[in-house]
């Protein structure tokens, strides 16, 4: 087995119209059965087994890069930057294959402010990584961590998930622009997600008859999710209206064909979701290395 700790970055470029995306892969996240929430640990090895996956899932960590003429890169998340140990933390390693430089990069879509999503907003020095961007966020996100009394009202385990949302996005100040859902830069419409966390947003990219719905993190383990939509993760802020999400988005792109992108569906994470049986079947698009 490769040693994938010591891989090579990640990129895949894919035409949506006019505009291209980018998948950049930061790495993954070590986990265990301990994160599977809503169903038994013994349910949850059996679906990871069954997907010829480890009992130990490793998490895929995505960000994506969007470029087209006439208008400025734009990111859907950073990574976890410097927070992520040896394993991840590559999106600038993989952005600096496409040729675009941090300081081209004029907007940066948060879809929520856990640090797998935007600790790489910031270097390992707590500088900004991105000094020309703006970055954009959902309202009721920006409330649950940012709000003057969010660290006081954080629960004493998560301390430190409200901290470190706050020092990725210090270095921003000014270049905070927040929305409610509704199109938030041109071709690019912010959906609400909720549950995961309380400002949970998806993007849908759309350019001329071509569209790609980046549902984020919708499903984090898709050996298990597909097949067991009820099943949440412990850090979902509210696993319940997770779960409802979860079950709305995959049966609304399954009846839909959409072609979606995940930030945890394993690289390069573009394809279609298919009914199967009463779940669900993640169905990879067709791709090659010249793409």
């Amino acid at each position: 087995m490769t040693d994938s700790s010591k891989a090579l970055p990640g990129v895949l470029r894919w035409p949506v119209g006019d505009l291209t995306v980018t998948v950049l892969n930061d790495g993954y996240l070590q986990g265990s059965l301990d994160l599977v929430a809503g169903i038994s640990k013994d349910e949850a090895g059996r679906l990871q087994a069954a997907g010829f996956r480890a009992q130990d899932p490793r998490i895929t960590l995505n960000a994506f890069l969007i470029t087209g003429p006439g208008r400025k890169p734009a990111l859907i998340d950073t990574g976890m930057g410097s927070l992520g140990g040896d394993t991840l933390g590559r999106v600038p390693a993989a952005l600096a294959l496409t040729g675009v430089k941090p300081e081209e990069i004029g907007t940066i879509l948060i879809s929520h402010l856990h640090p797998d999503h935007a600790g790489g907003l910031i270097d390992d020095r707590g500088q900004g990584r991105y000094p020309n961007a703006e970055i954009v966020l959902h309202t009721d996100e920006a409330a649950h961590w940012l709000g003057e009394d969010a660290l006081a009202r954080a629960p004493e385990g998560a301390k430190a998930y409200f901290e470190n949302a706050q020092k990725a996005v210090a270095p921003y100040g000014g270049r905070l622009r927040y929305h409610r859902g509704g199109e938030v830069l041109p071709g690019i419409e912010a959906v609400h997600l909720p549950g995961h966390t309380p400002g949970h947003t998806g993007f849908r990219i759309v350019s001329g008859d071509k569209s790609l719905f980046s549902w984020t993190d919708v499903v984090h383990l898709p050996a298990i999710q597909f097949k067991q939509p009820e099943a949440g993760m412990v850090f979902d802020v509210d696993v319940e209206q997770a779960r409802e999400t979860r079950k709305r988005v995959l049966d609304m792109v399954a009846n839909d064909r959409s072609f979606i992108a995940g930030n945890h569906l394993e690289f390069p994470a573009l394809g279609y979701v298919a009914r199967d049986g009463a779940a669900y079947s993640f169905v990879p698009e067709l791709w090659v290395a010249a793409q």
